[in-house]
């Protein structure tokens, strides 16, 4: 709950006057406490989980010549009953893990210094903790992946959640084990805990991070994807390969930036069936691709 009474003060506390955003920001927040601030991040990312997919969901549903050559498993056609008993579980792990999370995590965050004062951080200051955050979750996660989820314990005991299928979808992002949620939650709360920020930029980083796992689970691969014009992210098509090999895929653990597959040389599986994908399309360009996946010269 901001400590001030009026705009007028909040101006005097500041020494000058406040912009259009952090006269907005008073007017919803001042009666409001830290707590039911904090809470809206749960409800931005279920807002953003149930909205994001529906796009490339509809596509699928419809099976839509136009559109179906940018399916990058195009022989795997899901129905509506498979996309609700995924987002039915998705809902529940929110209900039940992400729930309880919030009461038990909110002591540590205002320990750490988010805060939901005034002044409002700088556009600068939000971009530049954005690319933080990204950059911290990318490395962790690729190790948290790596290590501990396709460790054979880990896999068996609860990654495998995650690859029964096959061919994901946008819903597919967060459809998980319980205690995988916990384990992600860990690398995606490392940034903001290692560079404190306003409570805005959480939910902003959190509604990215989702947004952005939904584009690389969506099942569709657009010329036209934002991942397509940020260097080396990770994209559907990049993604898709890690699920379409399975449980024993050693490859492309990245979740955000290719750069640690490339460094580590965890991508060298995805790169020769590229380049031999590649070669087959240019021989006989009508046979564009194998055993369902998809031959993309840009991925």
């Amino acid at each position: 709950m901001l400590p001030y009474q009026t705009l007028e003060e909040a101006a005097l506390a500041l020494g000058r006057n406040l912009t259009l955003a952090e006269r907005l920001w008073y007017n919803y927040s001042a009666q409001k406490s830290d707590f039911l601030l904090y809470s809206h991040n749960a409800l931005f990312m279920i807002l953003v989980f149930s909205l994001v997919p529906l796009p490339c969901a509809f596509m699928e549903l419809s099976q839509s010549k136009r559109m179906a050559k940018f399916k990058i498993q195009p022989d795997i056609k899901r129905s509506f009953s498979d996309m609700f008993n995924c987002y039915k579980h998705v809902m529940k792990m929110l209900a039940f893990v992400l729930g309880p999370l919030q009461f038990v995590s909110f002591p540590a965050i205002k320990w750490l210094g988010i805060h939901t004062s005034l002044p409002l951080p700088s556009l600068w200051e939000v971009l530049s903790q954005l690319l933080v955050y990204f950059l911290i979750e990318d490395y962790a996660s690729y190790w948290f992946h790596r290590l501990l989820l396709h460790s054979q314990w880990g896999y068996h005991k609860i990654h495998y959640v995650h690859h029964e299928y096959r061919a994901s979808f946008g819903f597919t992002a967060l459809y998980t084990h319980w205690a995988e949620i916990l384990i992600f939650g860990i690398p995606t709360f490392l940034g903001p805990a290692m560079v404190p920020c306003h409570m805005i930029t959480l939910c902003l980083w959190t509604s990215l991070r989702l947004v952005e796992a939904i584009e690389a689970h969506n099942g569709f691969e657009f010329p036209w994807s934002p991942t397509k014009f940020i260097p080396f992210c990770v994209g559907a098509g990049y993604h898709d390969y890690h699920h379409y090999v399975g449980g024993q895929s050693q490859s492309n653990f990245g979740s955000v930036f290719t750069y640690c597959d490339f460094i580590y040389g965890t991508n060298k599986g995805y790169r020769h069936r590229k380049q031999a994908l590649e070669k087959i399309t240019k021989k006989n360009p009508q046979n564009s691709k194998v055993n369902g996946v998809k031959s993309r010269r840009n991925q």
